[in-house]
């Protein structure tokens, strides 16, 4: 008789997992407490206009490839994928730079900004390729249980790299600050400062610059939709509006779990849920990690964001689009060191009606502004107010267009959302950070070791925050499940 898995959640990570272990031969029913699957990655519609509410970035199109490949299918048979040329725009108090579609552009960008640095960023991509290799090939596809895990003869001879930061590496190589922000922006993705981060993560640099950032025609719930279709072709039955109260233990093995007051049965349990929630439906005494642990942590931020639509086309603006153009490490400081709201902060915008118009209705645009800040911060509609004022003021400037004429509804969500529908850790948006003392083996655990066949997936344990890492960490514990559960 096959083995049942109960899965709590349907984010990428949950998703991925639940797919290997059915193919695996496991009876697998995946729960989702809100009415869609998808997790933070779902999407809003309103008036013709689409957003994906949460991820936004397609990087790392191999690892995508990689998953269905597993499954003998290939991101072509469920959805189209562009490549975006221009890749995206940072706008600076002064000036903008243009990230093109390969690196052949973008040194010439950099050329633009400072001559001879063309030189230097070569070599830094150069380098940044060999990370992702061992990255992606080695380290990631570690359960994260021991050290040793991280010791081959590739890692070892690289081992300087993950004690010097990626703000080190940059900053030695490069002086003008507008390129020094362009090249530290891709590890904010692992949630943590570029100065405390391990300089190997310079693989980001290389999954920006070399492999591109693409966009699935439709919006990224087409990843998502993709991932539920194959899970439902190899039998995973997924049940939306199923919210998860309690986890049952009985002779230190996990064995059921109650899901809108019904209580039903499982072998194994897998919570893709916020791995901290998740630990909250056990009795105290199965929890692993105490409260004093988590407010130990370095989490990665919270977001406030705004879900705009415009009656117009919009001027001098790029499908994604970073606004740096008041100081970076200020605004850092605000997020990491001193938690607050941010004086002046930096913000990204998402327009995917601009390379893909089945996102807005005709002669229209969909907005998606976000800006970062310090989890579990005070969240009111006067806050909300203040900072949509605040940034469409500075969009305007730096844009050179009116736009708050045009605006036919905003919406917006943040640290209350976040903690209602995910029940996310002090309202955080993208897990715990990978930083040195929270990297590997020293990331909260796929398995339980107090509750047998109990196991926990996501961006708060490994590989860490991103999609891509989601993909793998769903990999990842089902194979840690096949193998401790024959």
């Amino acid at each position: 008789m096959k083995k049942t898995v109960s899965i709590i959640g349907s984010g990428f990570s949950a998703l991925s997992a639940s797919c290997y272990l059915a193919k695996a031969g496991y009876k697998v029913s995946l729960l989702e407490k809100n009415n869609t699957v998808g997790g933070r990655a779902r999407q809003f519609h309103k008036d013709g206009f689409t957003f994906d509410m949460g991820p936004s970035w397609y990087w790392m199109p191999d690892i995508f490839e990689k998953f269905f490949n597993d499954f003998g299918k290939s991101t072509k048979d469920y959805y189209q994928l562009d490549k975006l040329s221009p890749a995206y725009k940072i706008f600076f108090s002064n000036d903008i730079i243009t990230i093109g579609d390969h690196l052949d552009q973008i040194c010439e960008e950099f050329e633009r900004i400072e001559t001879g640095s063309s030189k230097p960023l070569r070599k830094f991509i150069s380098r940044a390729q060999k990370h992702y290799d061992i990255a992606i090939n080695k380290v990631v596809l570690k359960p994260g249980l021991s050290p040793f895990e991280l010791v081959t003869k590739e890692t070892v001879t690289r081992l300087d790299q993950f004690f010097k930061t990626i703000s080190s590496e940059v900053r030695k190589n490069f002086k003008n600050p507008k390129l020094i922000s362009t090249l530290e922006f891709p590890v904010l993705f692992l949630g943590a400062k570029p100065n405390k981060t391990p300089s190997f993560y310079s693989f980001m640099n290389f999954a920006d610059f070399g492999l591109g950032t693409w966009h699935p025609k439709g919006g990224m719930y087409q990843v998502v939709k993709a991932m539920e279709s194959l899970a439902k072709s190899l039998g995973v039955e997924i049940l939306t509006n199923s919210n998860v109260e309690k986890i049952n233990v009985e002779n230190k093995k996990a064995n059921s779990i109650i899901v809108n007051g019904k209580t039903i049965k499982a072998d194994i349990i897998l919570s893709g849920a916020d791995y901290h929630h998740s630990e909250t439906l056990l009795d105290q005494k199965y929890r692993q990690y105490s409260e004093a642990y988590w407010e130990s942590r370095t989490f990665a931020p919270s977001s406030l964001l705004f879900y705009i639509g415009f009656n117009k086309k919009l001027k001098n603006v790029g499908h994604h689009n970073l606004f740096f153009d008041t100081d970076f490490e200020a605004h850092a400081e605000e997020i990491y060191d001193k938690p607050q709201w941010p004086s002046d902060p930096l913000f990204y915008v998402n327009f995917p009606s601009v390379t893909d118009l089945t996102m807005a209705p005709e002669g229209c645009e969909t907005g998606f502004f976000l800006i970062p800040i310090a989890p579990g911060l005070e969240d009111t509609t006067e806050l909300r107010n203040q900072y949509f004022d605040l940034i469409l003021n500075r969009f305007e400037k730096r844009t050179q267009q009116r736009v708050k004429d045009n605006i036919l509804f905003n919406e917006s969500y943040c640290v209350n959302d976040f903690t209602e529908d995910y029940n996310s850790y002090k309202g955080n948006a993208y897990g715990m950070a990978n930083t040195l003392m929270q990297t590997a083996f020293l990331r909260p655990k796929l398995k339980s070791k107090k509750v047998e066949g109990l196991y926990f997936t996501g961006q708060l344990t490994v590989p860490g925050p991103g999609v891509p890492p989601a993909l793998i960490s769903g990999k990842l514990v089902a194979e840690l499940i096949e193998k401790n559960e024959q």
